[in-house]
């Protein structure tokens, strides 16, 4: 048992909750929260742990999505268009899985730590990430990802699927969480998609999917036109009559029965949007990827009139420049220009650590008495006035002072 104290504690919860002076009493779970004073005089003969000036706690912050696969990646790929992003992944993803062996699995894990990163949602589509994953210092849902179109190697693609879902499962704890990803109604056929949710609903997972990144999947789907037509001709020529696989409605009514986060959304429709809330789904967005794949933000006043959550997440960097959170939140801020800054930052902040602990399955997130003590102590260059504090800490942090997983102080992966 430790008490952590510092000049501001941020909750993060529904109410935005922010105490000066206050101290968090912690074992693997918050005891008690209250003012530094009372808590040092309740708990005596507990070790206290004071960050200092301008020193900040709240909860650690949750990346619910990256392709660690991907860390390898600077200027191999191309932007600015999603199709012209897509066929350089195919050109170059041989060459990304050569350079990023075990080190590399590592040293985005580590970046992702230092920079308050608690919790994550790794989209696994070889298990070449496994080992690495199951030695991370932080909290992981593992998702074995499923794609293939082909019809006649379903069967193999679903073989394989299952046999990296079961050694994952292997190593199976409450720090780690074997699952499943469908990648997209673009790229995934019907069936796999039928046998891997029917597992999803039998085990109680979360599951992971990617739906309406681009125009032109919006145009793929709807219309069976578009740049993904002479996409699929060009890397599928032996196919004879090429056409979508499903239709969004029908997709997306695959997921009934299973709670799941649908990962960019940005071309989806109300009608869509609205499904994916009566399912229980959210909406994980991945501002920086937004960017340089589309061109496009999210809309995310949409998303509040549908009282719909969202999540904040990096993405792999095969469409960001790093997995640090605090540069997600930071192009999120700039680039909802027409949102309030101070409010905004409060919800980004809340979308990192609430939103997203939940959307995973954890009980944390949120300072709170009995959630589990994953929490990060922050400093500001300078003091800061309390109204100002959200977009403060958005705006100057890049890595924090600690970070506390289940209480315990993490430390890098070796």
């Amino acid at each position: 048992m430790k008490i952590l104290s510092a000049n501001f504690v941020i909750a993060c919860n529904d109410n935005f909750d922010i105490w000066e002076n206050y101290s968090v009493c912690i074992d693997k779970e918050i005891i008690e929260v209250g003012k530094r004073e009372e808590i040092l005089k309740k708990y005596p003969n507990t070790q206290e742990i004071y960050f200092g000036k301008n020193s900040i706690l709240m909860p650690s912050l949750v990346n619910p999505h990256v392709h660690l696969e991907f860390s390898a990646n600077r200027t191999y790929l191309k932007y600015g268009d999603f199709i012209e992003w897509l066929k350089s992944v195919i050109v170059y993803r041989e060459k990304l899985k050569e350079e990023c062996q075990e080190e590399c699995y590592k040293k985005a894990i580590n970046q992702m730590l230092k920079s308050g990163v608690g919790i994550f949602g790794e989209i696994s589509s070889g298990g070449d990430d496994l080992k690495s994953c199951v030695q991370a210092p932080q909290k992981v849902v593992f998702f074995n990802e499923i794609l293939g179109s082909q019809p006649e190697v379903v069967d193999i693609l679903y073989n394989d699927f299952l046999n990296r879902v079961k050694e994952s499962q292997k190593y199976a704890s409450k720090r780690f969480i074997p699952s499943i990803s469908v990648h997209s109604p673009y790229s995934t056929h019907p069936i796999l998609i039928k046998k891997t949710l029917s597992m999803a609903k039998a085990e109680g997972m979360i599951v992971s999917t990617h739906f309406m990144e681009s125009k032109a999947e919006r145009e793929w789907i709807d219309k069976g036109s578009g740049d993904f037509k002479d996409f699929f001709k060009t890397f599928f020529p032996h196919i004879p009559v090429i056409k979508p696989l499903t239709s969004s409605k029908e997709f997306l009514k695959s997921f009934i029965g299973v709670r799941a986060l649908f990962t960019h959304a940005l071309f989806a429709s109300s009608k869509e949007l609205e499904m994916i809330k009566d399912l229980g789904g959210v909406i994980t967005h991945c501002p920086i990827s937004n960017r340089l794949l589309n061109n496009k933000t999210l809309n995310l006043k949409l998303l509040r009139e549908l009282k719909l959550s969202y999540n904040i997440a990096t993405d792999g960097l095969s469409s960001n420049i790093s997995l640090n959170m605090w540069n997600e939140l930071r192009e999120a801020l700039f680039i909802h220009e027409e949102e309030n800054l101070s409010s905004f930052a409060k919800e980004l902040l809340k979308a990192a650590t609430k939103e997203a602990a939940f959307a995973l399955g954890f009980d944390s997130g949120v300072i709170e008495k009995g959630k589990k003590a994953d929490i990060i102590a922050i400093k500001l260059p300078n003091s800061t006035k309390k109204e100002d504090i959200a977009y403060q800490i958005i705006l100057h942090t890049n890595e924090v002072e600690k970070i506390f997983i289940d209480g315990e102080e993490a430390c890098p992966i070796l």
